[in-house]
């Protein structure tokens, strides 16, 4: 793509939870950010079934770009990254079929069970793929609506993954990204491309999908009605890593490759960068995922239940009283350390109807102290978090042909300092925590790089550590964390 004389960018950063337009501008080489938008992406409960309401999330991309537009900033192009797995489903008219589900949705609890009893046993599907095992990733979702007999599965032309049908309705245009698609499930991670008999088994062919594209690519200019909706002209929408993760990973502030990273979130996703695959019978019993990187590597990784244990435990103690996360984190600070555990990844945190009640449950069950207050629960979350890190990256390390002496935690469970402090003491290795935004800024990036403002991944780190203010935690009482994760493992095993 020609260079740019323009050289601000709009990020559109979906989460699970929320979204936000962050603005970036690129000056004396730093990055400079600036919040356009945020706003809520709710699940949406019909009558049992879990939706995600696309035209939301439409209309506050839309209103994103207006807000630009009235500030009278020019900007050289957008881009959107969202969570993984999740699709919507669009007929020949090019017009969406209905609301995308939600991965959090119970059809799919039993589908991998199904899968591998029908089509494929469960090796057999992770040596395809190399993707860990989740009964919500697309391959399980389309499978079930296939079995379903879901009314729109055989009228579907095209399944476009959520970035992918978001930029389709500003430019008219589809794709299939790369580090999006790679989430799914379907893909040979090898080739980087749909897995044939996977296909044949859903009833499905290459045709419902878009062509593959990677990041940099340009997808299109704001179509007509975008235009007449933003006052914006054709403004280039780029195809960045349209998976959030690949995104944030991009933006790891890393000097050289022995590092892990953990992104920070709604969920942990933990992982390194590996060149090629990592594809074996060990990560297979590990169950470990090899998702596309946006400069062409793997980040062969763990999906860690993360803050939305503690996102849902708010949701109930916020019906009695206000609680900023703040204060959370002060009243877990105060409580008993190592009074329990949890297993964050137990199905039982999946989607309750109560997290606090679930987590009562599991430590009653596991015969432990059973924590009451909000520290007390809090402090639970967070020690079981930092164990299951260390767990984690023990395997990592096992797996890496290099050295790990740093992790670095990204997104925006960055921020929570007393978390990082616990990571750091239970893993024995330096944390280095930011950036918050992570995503945003790597989405930001990889534009800046299909214009040719930056050359290449470490131009891009080098770029992040030059614009933000890291912070460095070295680990303290390694003995005693080390004295009680024996303890952690017991519960974890237990259930």
């Amino acid at each position: 793509m020609n260079e740019s004389k323009l050289t601000s960018f709009l990020a559109i950063d979906l989460g699970a939870t929320s979204g936000r337009a962050i603005l970036g501008t690129i000056k004396n080489n730093r990055l400079e950010l600036k919040e356009v938008n945020r706003f809520a992406n709710p699940i949406i409960d019909i009558n049992g079934r879990l939706y995600w309401d696309l035209f939301h999330l439409y209309g506050e991309i839309v209103k994103s770009l207006k807000d630009i537009q009235h500030q009278g900033i020019e900007i050289a192009s957008v881009g959107i990254d969202t969570w993984g797995v999740d699709f919507v489903s669009f007929g020949k008219d090019g017009e969406p079929l209905r609301m995308p589900y939600s991965y959090r949705d119970s059809r799919t609890f039993t589908a991998p069970e199904n899968f591998f009893n029908k089509v494929l046993s469960k090796k057999d599907t992770y040596l395809k793929t190399g993707i860990q095992i989740m009964n919500f990733n697309s391959l399980f979702q389309l499978f079930t609506q296939h079995e379903d007999n879901n009314p729109i599965y055989p009228v579907t032309d095209k399944f476009l993954f959520m970035p992918d049908a978001l930029s389709y309705l500003l430019t008219n245009k589809m794709v299939t990204e790369y580090t999006i698609a790679s989430t799914s499930q379907l893909l040979n991670p090898f080739t980087r491309s749909f897995d044939e008999e996977l296909l044949q088994a859903l009833n499905l062919s290459k045709d419902n999908f878009a062509p593959i594209v990677f990041p940099g690519t340009l997808i299109g200019t704001l179509s007509e009605s975008a235009q007449k909706q933003t006052h914006l002209g054709a403004v280039p929408v780029i195809a960045v890593a349209g998976h959030d993760t690949a995104s944030a990973v991009m933006a790891t502030p890393a000097e050289n490759e022995n590092f892990a990273y953990l992104s920070s979130g709604t969920w942990s996703l933990m992982g390194i960068e590996s060149k090629e695959p990592v594809v074996s019978e060990e990560t297979f019993s590990l169950n470990f995922t090899n998702e596309g990187g946006a400069d062409g590597s793997i980040r062969l990784l763990k999906n860690i239940c993360g803050m939305w244990l503690i996102e849902q435990c708010r949701k109930e103690w916020t019906k009695e009283k206000d609680v900023s996360y703040d204060e959370i984190v002060l009243e877990a600070t105060q409580a008993d350390p190592f009074k329990c555990f949890i297993n964050p990844d137990a199905s039982c945190f999946a989607s309750p109807e109560s997290m606090i009640d679930e987590i009562q449950n599991y430590c009653k069950k596991t015969q432990q102290f059973v924590p009451q207050s909000i520290g007390e629960i809090a402090r639970c979350i967070y020690e079981s978090l930092a164990f299951r890190y260390k767990q984690v990256l023990g395997n990592l390390k096992s797996l890496a042909d290099f050295p790990i002496d740093t992790l670095h935690i990204i997104g925006g469970g960055s921020q929570n300092n007393m978390l990082n402090r616990f990571t750091a003491n239970a893993i024995g290795i330096a944390v280095v925590a930011g950036p918050s935004e992570a995503t945003a800024i790597g989405n930001i990036l990889l534009q800046a790089k299909a214009f040719g403002l930056v050359k290449d991944k470490n131009d891009i780190r080098k770029m992040v550590r030059n614009s933000i203010d890291l912070v460095r935690i070295e680990p303290e009482d390694t003995s005693l964390w080390d004295k009680h994760y024996s303890e952690y493992l017991n519960v974890f095993k237990e259930l």
